[in-house]
């Protein structure tokens, strides 16, 4: 019989992963003593776990953290109490010009070797804990501390090539991989990644949540399936300002995180979260294509489905494929994306988690259930579930009233032709400079069984 194990890193906190086991059995002795034995997750596995919860404000009012907390404790039986965490966008109003980095700390040491790294590439303009209270059920957790951060002009010198952002993303590949007993949970500007071990409510109580004020929200509570609790595990998982939560399971990651390193991303956490960040992260901003079209890479028809389109849009999944089939995620997920102007929220190509969404005035939500979203919003003017792999996105509205940007759902055939034209170009260029990084190997590990 296995027993309760925890991970040595960032532990959790024991009695409270006694409190919340869903499993255990009690072993008698002789003397009539009975000792509670608690046993892993993974030996129970409840797959279809996990809740995530997205608010946005497409017109950027912000409001209070209260939202999100009441929206995700309505999906407590979703969760375990080994995992929970959140994001939010405009809370630093007055330092928004600066990264915001939230790192964990194990140790004193961890904090000062990472204090010394960043002060090799960056200025650091403010620093402090970030504020917390004591939770009751919370009693052990890391060194948690913030920094904002300005990037020295000699250290984008030294590296002619690259951006603040390729810096940033550096700096937290490093600090992650490299710094023992530290880890970067969010490094954007004017947002944060606020996390533990814990049920979701309890995490936005211990970190004060209430007091923050932000256009965009997200939460999870997390059933791990497949790794331990610890504060590093939990969701959102983020880089630069991206943020995700997910509910699922990823059984290509192992190709996508080899098709990753071919572009300098190191995956530290072992986790497919942290795959699905970097994957948008490369496609978006590196590669420079829409949310639609990485939503399609992420989540793309079958080959079964792509046969049976009209030929010029035959021709155009063909070549997404072909040229993204590693960044492809197979296997079971309810996703929600965010960065600072854009929210999206993306199912399975076969729906195997659910995902609802709704609209209120300027108001985009998403979660895994109806009931999350009606707690805060008991009459929305519009409720419906996203079909399978086809992505929700919420957008900042650029001028205050103009609605050109409004959320909708977009399937594969309300994909303007200019988008396909445009990509065309894009996916070209990208593959004649050699980053198609898709190996036989990978190839023949993305075959579908139809």
């Amino acid at each position: 019989m296995k027993k309760w194990r925890m991970d040595s890193r960032f532990r959790g906190n024991d009695a409270r992963c006694e409190n919340v086991a869903r499993c255990e059995n009690y072993t008698g002795y002789g003397n009539g003593m009975l000792e509670k034995t608690f046993l892993a997750d993974r030996d129970y596995r409840v797959p279809a776990g996990c809740g995530v919860s997205g608010i946005m404000n497409e017109a950027g009012e912000r409001f209070s953290g209260e939202a999100i907390i009441t929206s995700i404790a309505l999906m407590r039986d979703r969760s375990n109490g080994l995992g929970g965490g959140f994001a939010a966008y405009g809370i630093y109003p007055d330092l928004a010009s600066y990264y915001a980095f939230h790192l964990m700390y194990e140790t004193e040491d961890a904090k000062r070797q990472a204090e010394e790294y960043l002060k090799l590439s960056y200025t650091i303009m403010h620093d402090e804990p970030i504020p917390s209270r004591e939770v009751k059920v919370i009693t052990r957790s890391p060194i948690l501390w913030r920094y904002f951060l300005k990037p020295r002009e000699e250290a984008l010198v030294r590296n002619p090539l690259f951006s603040e952002e390729d810096l940033i993303a550096q700096t937290v590949m490093h600090i992650n991989g490299q710094i023992r007993d530290a880890l970067v949970a969010s490094s954007g500007k004017n947002m944060g990644i606020f996390k533990g071990v814990g049920y979701p409510e309890d995490i936005g109580e211990f970190y004060c949540l209430e007091n923050y004020q932000g256009y965009i929200w997200t939460a999870h509570g997390r059933f791990p399936t497949n790794s331990v609790a610890w504060w590093g595990g939990a969701h959102p998982f983020g880089l630069l300002d991206w943020s995700v939560v997910h509910n699922g399971e990823i059984s290509s990651y192992g190709i996508n995180r080899r098709y990753l390193q071919n572009f300098g991303y190191l995956c530290s956490f072992f986790t497919d979260t942290e795959v699905i960040t970097y994957l948008v992260d490369l496609l978006s901003r590196k590669h420079g294509l829409s949310f639609e079209l990485v939503a399609k890479i992420l989540a793309a028809p079958f080959w079964v489905d792509i046969e049976r389109m009209p030929e010029e849009e035959k021709e155009f999944y063909q070549g997404l494929r072909m040229i993204y089939g590693s960044a492809l995620l197979n296997g079971p997920f309810g996703v929600i994306v965010c960065n600072t102007e854009t929210m999206l929220g993306l199912n399975d190509r076969l729906k195997l988690r659910p995902l609802v969404a709704a609209r209120w005035g300027d108001f985009i939500y998403v979660a895994s259930e109806e009931s999350a979203i009606r707690e805060i919003c008991p009459r929305p003017d519009r409720v419906w579930m996203p079909r399978a792999g086809d992505p929700v996105i919420g957008r900042l509205k650029q001028e205050p009233g103009d609605r050109s940007q409004e959320s909708e759902v977009r399937s594969r055939e309300n994909i303007p032709a200019t988008d396909r034209d445009s990509w065309v170009d894009q996916a070209l260029a990208i593959d004649g400079q050699g980053l198609r990084a898709a190996s036989q190997d990978d190839k023949a590990d993305t075959q579908e069984v139809l």
